[in-house]
């Protein structure tokens, strides 16, 4: 995977993803939380995007109308991390060892009366893996799922040789 890696403000790539995801969005409250005014991370945003796009739409698959969405993005050190937290059924633990594996389906169910053919969470691995990152997934307390994936942070340098005009 060739990658066109620049440094990308995660606010930008986070409204961005909004912009594509489902129609149905507009049955769930989707809020998102960063750290930072100013929060980067390095990527090949298109990609990312993609990552997001497919998140989302699986939180949006998998929880009720009226269900709440949180995207949170914050900076640990030398690592931007961004979870996609949902308030659904969750996943189970035997589910969850192999939800990023390709063709691995949870209960191969149907949703949205279309079959999931498993290939969206093994591509995310990919892309973030190519990154330089990994990608998880936990339970949300009391209910729910949060997938969380990292990044590079972007390394600001302030030029203090400088000259003031």
């Amino acid at each position: 995977m060739k990658l066109r890696i620049e440094p990308e403000v995660i606010e930008d790539v986070i409204d961005e993803s909004l912009s594509h995801v489902s129609r149905i969005k507009d049955n769930r409250k989707i809020k998102v939380n960063i750290s930072d005014d100013f929060l980067m991370a390095d990527m090949d945003a298109r990609l990312i995007v993609q990552v997001l796009i497919n998140l989302i739409n699986n939180a949006i698959k998998y929880t009720e109308d009226g269900s709440t969405i949180s995207i949170n993005a914050y900076q640990i050190k030398n690592n931007v991390y961004i979870e996609v937290c949902d308030n659904g059924s969750g996943i189970k633990d035997i589910d969850k060892n192999k939800i990023f594996e390709k063709f691995y389906t949870v209960n191969h169910s149907v949703v949205d009366s279309k079959k999931s053919m498993g290939l969206g969470l093994s591509l995310c691995k990919s892309i973030v893996e190519a990154h330089g990152g990994a990608i998880s997934v936990k339970d949300n307390h009391p209910t729910g799922a949060i997938f969380t994936f990292n990044l590079p942070a972007t390394k600001i340098t302030i030029n203090k040789n400088m000259v003031n005009c």
